[in-house]
């Protein structure tokens, strides 16, 4: 039978039934659909909306009573960080920061990012671990050790008077005669802590700049080897107490105030074991050091005793002695910026002009290397000559 057929057979059928009594409608159409999936599926998750609704209704908004406000949300770029002190970077507690801040301690290691910035003259300075300043050319200096200048230590060797009368305070520095222009110095410090700011003060800087190293520097001898190859006669920094120390701790072997002479031989012949090659040594910080006589007078009497020259960042000088002796005119980067220390090193070119010599000394952040190397650039073609610091000392009572 056709499905036609079948459709007629059932019409027919019906046909004879009474009609449907309309006061009592029939509810098996209503219950055959709820049963269905998709339709018991809808009504419960209505229901779970009807219910949330009635909840929050009789309850009221859980939330209803808390404070509430609406802002625009607008990322502000993070601000730069600030480059260390002089401080920060030495020490040993945050050398890390240091080396973060600027590349790698790798000495191998690459300069990473660029930030170039323009001086008032219009070169330019990269202000991170970049620089635009030529490689110089190398003018060697004889390799350390050299014959008769040092002496087994407790902890290494120590400069020392040769028996024919060489000190290191000669035989180590750089050579210089002088053309009767005005002579300006630069001693750029805090070496040998990063790679990256080493390399480029080794490299990059005239060889008449003299430079000085860390005494916890890892590779401190290599670095030391390093600058002499290129040229640049070298110093050792001598931690000294500061003001709030040991808030402010230079380090382990910090030269104190309240030490006895024997302390303080006892660690300058720790840091002079460090390496050789060095004709002198600085202060890092030490202003506290500065006012023990008796502390200093031991410092002194043994830079004396073996031939070693002692040149101050300024804060020492009315103490006089070591073997030769030199105070810095000026510190170049008190303020970390391209324009200042511009304007610092301008302000020492002025004052050799003035007197006929200036000293000036810097610590080897970036900025400080970079606006250096543009600077000595063009310091003959403004009357001037550049000259390493050792050529700046006096004996004593000269």
């Amino acid at each position: 039978m056709s499905m036609f057929a079948k459709r007629q057979s059932a019409l027919a059928a019906a046909a004879g039934s009474p009609p449907a009594a309309r006061g009592k409608p029939s509810l098996k159409p209503v219950v055959a659909a709820l049963k269905k999936p998709p339709v018991i599926a809808g009504l419960a998750g209505l229901f779970l909306l009807s219910t949330g609704a009635l909840f929050l209704t009789v309850l009221g908004d859980p939330h209803a009573g808390t404070p509430s406000a609406r802002v625009a949300l607008h990322r502000e770029e993070a601000a730069p960080a600030p480059a260390p002190t002089g401080f920060e970077a030495f020490s040993m507690g945050a050398m890390g920061l240091y080396q973060d801040l600027t590349g790698t301690g790798d000495p191998s290691g690459a300069a990473g990012g660029e930030a170039v910035i323009t001086l008032p003259d219009g070169a330019t300075v990269a202000g991170g671990a970049s620089y635009t300043a030529p490689v110089q050319a190398a003018s060697p200096l004889p390799k350390a050790p050299i014959a008769g200048l040092s002496q087994p230590g407790p902890s290494g060797p120590l400069p020392m008077i040769a028996p024919d009368g060489r000190v290191p305070a000669q035989a180590y520095a750089r050579p210089f005669r002088s053309n009767g222009k005005p002579r300006v110095a630069l001693i750029v410090g805090g070496l040998g802590l990063n790679a990256v700011t080493t390399r480029a003060a080794i490299e990059r800087l005239p060889p008449e700049v003299t430079l000085s190293f860390v005494p916890y520097a890892d590779n401190l001898q290599s670095w030391i080897d390093q600058a002499r190859a290129q040229g640049h006669e070298v110093m050792l920094e001598m931690p000294m107490e500061p003001t709030g120390y040991p808030d402010n701790d230079p380090g382990p072997y910090t030269l104190l105030a309240s030490g006895t002479p024997d302390d303080v031989q006892a660690k300058m012949d720790w840091l002079l074991g460090r390496a050789v090659g060095y004709f002198g040594v600085t202060n890092y910080l030490g202003d506290r050091f500065a006012t023990s006589d008796t502390g200093m007078n031991a410092f002194l009497s043994t830079l004396r005793q073996r031939g070693v020259a002692f040149l101050d960042d300024g804060s020492f000088q009315r103490r006089p002695g070591a073997w030769a002796r030199a105070s810095a005119d000026k510190v170049i980067d008190q303020t970390q910026s391209p324009a200042a220390i511009i304007a610092a090193l301008n302000s020492l070119e002025a004052q050799a002009k003035l007197r006929g010599s200036a000293l000036g000394t810097g610590f080897s952040y970036p900025v400080t290397v970079e606006a250096a190397a543009r600077w000595t650039a063009g310091l003959e073609q403004r009357g001037l000559q550049l000259a390493p610091a050792s050529a700046m000392t006096l004996r004593p009572g000269r």
